[in-house]
């Protein structure tokens, strides 16, 4: 029995704009081999969709899908799309809100007591308690973004993928792509091969700015990369004024949680 292929009425779905695509639906008849009816499809089907009719603007083919419906009978359909040359990169961004819990405010703004009483000075640390001071959790502006490349099968060796590998969770320690030595942490990459013997790698960052002069409380010239931690000892202390026991902030301390590594070495 001959295999036969035939497009189906609700084929050609088609979206256009700034990345379009298209998909040919067909129905295969004649045989219960996917092989064969994978064939057949490939066969069949143009190599490029004419996205506007005009023969100017041809989107190459994809992939090739193939489901059973019946006995000899397979539904199977063709995407077409623009698909990025080897050496090409596409860029993404997002500067969505992160959480931080902190201890400490910017600035006192308002602080208030019963008549003929004077509120308890604790330079800038939130929640105190008798005991300790417990904070507040702040939504941060967090910078994240990624680049995916699509790179020479040639380059992606082992030693490559290891260097990956390595520098995951590791900040810049050279500037890297405008960042600072501390402002750049790689968040690690994932990467597929494609039918066309090249790979699209997809690296993932986040970025933090330097500081520095940041001041808590009376200590002043506090200096921080940033992916460093800062974090503030407390001490009970004596505010003469309010004649009250007080916490108050007496060190902070600036510490490194996150190895370095040359970024650069991404090759990207």
């Amino acid at each position: 029995m001959p295999v036969t292929v035939e497009e189906k009425f609700e084929s050609r779905l088609v979206t256009t704009g700034q990345n379009p695509s298209a998909e040919l639906r067909f129905n295969i008849r004649g045989t219960n081999d996917d092989v064969q009816a994978r064939a057949a499809l490939a066969t069949t089907a143009p190599a490029a969709f004419d996205l506007n009719g005009t023969g100017l603007v041809f989107l190459p083919r994809e992939t090739i899908t193939i489901q059973p419906v019946g006995d000899l009978l397979w539904e199977g359909i063709v995407r077409y799309a623009v698909i990025p040359q080897t050496n090409e990169s596409v860029f993404a961004f997002d500067t969505g809100g992160g959480t931080q819990h902190i201890t400490q405010s910017l600035q006192t703004v308002g602080a208030y007591a019963p008549g003929g009483q004077v509120p308890p000075n604790f330079k800038g640390a939130i929640g105190v308690t008798a005991d300790s001071v417990e904070g507040v959790d702040i939504t941060v502006p967090v910078y994240q973004f990624s680049e995916t490349h699509y790179i020479d099968d040639a380059y992606v060796t082992p030693a490559y993928k290891g260097t990956l590998f390595a520098l995951t969770g590791r900040v810049n320690s050279a500037p890297f792509k405008g960042f600072a030595p501390g402002e750049c942490l790689f968040l690690g990459a994932s990467g597929s091969k494609r039918g066309s013997g090249d790979w699209e790698i997809n690296y993932r960052f986040a970025a933090s700015p330097n500081a520095a002069g940041l001041v808590v409380g009376d200590i002043v010239g506090i200096s921080k990369k940033g992916f460093e931690y800062l974090w503030v000892r407390y001490a009970d202390a004596e505010d003469s004024a309010a004649k009250a026991l007080v916490k108050r902030p007496i060190a902070a301390y600036v510490e490194q949680v996150y190895p370095y590594g040359d970024l650069n070495a991404l090759g990207i």
